[in-house]
């Protein structure tokens, strides 16, 4: 009998199969031994948040019908304006490969699903396939795969029981118990996510740390909020954006049952961190990092640079999405405000992180005892995308910037489109550096004007649907935001603290 890792997925043990190759008959198997009683479909609609559709079964003819034909839902409520009422059916149907045990509910099985139209073919405007359609695209043009990895901060809003042990303001990075005092509700949140997902890469305290909120709303004032992060492994987009989509539901969903609010909120207070939704990305061929060449960027990785660059003003539409995100995006917070990119350099749009280019078996230099070389052929490097924040529409997001991939890697002028963009140094401490840099989007309604601009990188070859980019062209014109930053400066210091107080706390429930 094979030996299972303590954080390994249920099933693929249960079934000694790789998720990918789960079966009918396998689920079929799992309910008949596990004792499984109904199953829970899972899917994002157009606000980004996970919805469910409970189905309990008492025959096995039963189980096998919705798991073979899936479901009807209601499309016109879970895309409330882009669908019409008088065709509003759509269908989920599960994908096996992401069947899971639900860690809340004993006896459910559950699936994330795909939308399918009433021809049964997957349907044209629901965020899961455009970026499937995206991802698609990609492959045919480049003969590569895009994948992906994104960094999920949060902060847990809490009572606090003790003063004991606290943590200075902005001094929370890394941090350990017991000067952070969630540790052991993110462990529970990292063993769900992992056991479902098979895809974290690490977790720890991030940088903010509020000791009280101040409020107008009562589930948070007077609170404490310490902020974390859990970041991923790669895989390709689609997984990508679906495991997020659990993920959040996960952390929420465990935070609630300790009593506390988890948020995704761009900022919850001046001085403090915001939530930023950071994508790391690499080319991929055959299984193949394509991010490194003769010890440093590849042409291809340089290519990738050059077409993010050129979408970055538009991407913003998708990743920055409500009046607070640019409360976050202000100079010397290691969050960007202009289109450049670096290495190692936390105040850049687009960041080339360490990725182990000069070598592998570190452990080495420090264990004199070890002897034995860890053997591993696969290259880590990744480029990472720093604007997006808590309120992006992830999947969305994530077509996009797969669209600015293979415009980099199919168009030309990319790498010397990179070239331009490269900068060294802080570049908030070099004045004429800063200033001949080209500015990312402002506010919403900078992005829902540029997004509108330049609406024809994604509807060409009938990726985004025009409804779509119209959606959120609209979503970024209600947020109002265009005179916010002089509004608020205008204000007497008092009245300009609360005042942004409001604005920043109405988006804490953002996606």
């Amino acid at each position: 009998m094979k030996k299972r890792l303590a954080l390994s997925n249920p099933l693929v043990n249960f079934l000694d199969k790789r998720h990918d190759e789960f079966t009918r008959h396998d689920l079929i198997k799992v309910i008949e031994e596990l004792e499984i009683k109904r199953f829970t479909f899972h899917y994002t609609a157009l606000d980004g948040k996970l919805k469910e559709l409970k189905l309990p079964f008492t025959t096995r003819l039963q189980a096998e019908r919705i798991l073979a034909e899936g479901e009807r839902v209601d499309g016109s409520s879970l895309f409330k304006g882009l669908v019409d009422t008088s065709l509003s059916d759509l269908y989920v149907v599960p994908v096996y490969s992401t069947a899971f045990l639900n860690p809340f509910e004993e006896h459910s099985l559950d699936f994330v699903c795909r939308y399918l139209d009433r021809n049964h073919d997957l349907a044209a405007h629901t965020t899961d396939n455009i970026l499937s359609r995206a991802a698609d695209l990609f492959y045919e043009d480049t003969g590569m795969k895009l994948h992906a990895l994104g960094e999920l901060e949060f902060f847990l809003v809490y009572e606090p029981s003790s003063s004991l042990y606290p943590v200075p303001p902005q001094a929370g990075y890394h941090a350990s118990s017991p000067f952070v005092k969630t540790s052991l509700v993110v462990n529970e949140m990292v063993e769900h996510i992992s056991r479902i997902t098979g895809m974290v890469k690490y977790a720890h305290s991030e940088v903010g740390h509020i000791h009280k909120l101040h409020s107008n709303l009562p589930e948070i004032n007077g609170r404490r909020a310490e902020q974390h992060e859990i970041e991923f492994l790669p895989a390709p987009v689609e997984k990508m954006a679906d495991m997020i989509a659990v993920a959040r539901w996960i952390i929420r969903t465990v935070a609630l049952r300790h009593g506390m609010l988890a948020t995704f909120a761009p900022k919850l207070n001046e001085g403090a961190a915001g939530n930023g939704f950071h994508f790391h990305m690499e080319i991929v061929k055959d299984g193949k990092n394509m991010m490194i060449e003769n010890g440093k960027l590849s042409a291809t990785a340089n290519k990738l640079i050059g077409g993010l660059s050129r979408y970055a003003p538009s991407l913003s539409a998708f990743g920055n999405t409500v009046a607070s995100s640019f409360l976050r995006l202000v100079p010397n917070h290691e969050a960007p405000t202009k289109i450049c990119w670096s290495d190692m350099n936390r105040s850049a749009l687009i960041r080339v992180p360490l990725g182990w280019i000069k070598g592998r078996n570190l452990a080495m230099k420090v264990n004199p005892c070890e002897r034995t070389p860890f053997e591993d052929s696969k290259d880590r490097q990744t480029v990472e995308f720093r604007s997006p924040d808590g309120s992006a529409l992830v999947h969305m997001l994530l077509a996009g910037l797969t669209l600015a991939a293979r415009s980099g890697l199919t168009e030309p002028g990319m790498e010397e489109l990179a070239t331009k963009y490269y900068v060294e140094g802080n570049i908030f401490q070099d004045p004429e550096k800063y200033t001949y840099l080209s500015a990312l989007p402002a506010n919403c309604s900078q992005c829902a004007a540029l997004l509108e601009k330049e609406r024809g990188l994604y509807e060409k070859d009938g990726i985004f649907p025009t409804s779509m980019i119209d959606y959120v062209v609209r979503k970024l014109r209600s947020e109002r935001d265009e005179d916010l930053a002089r509004y608020l400066s205008e204000l007497p210091a008092d009245e300009r603290v609360e005042k942004t107080l409001r604005a920043m706390h109405k988006d804490i429930y953002a996606n």
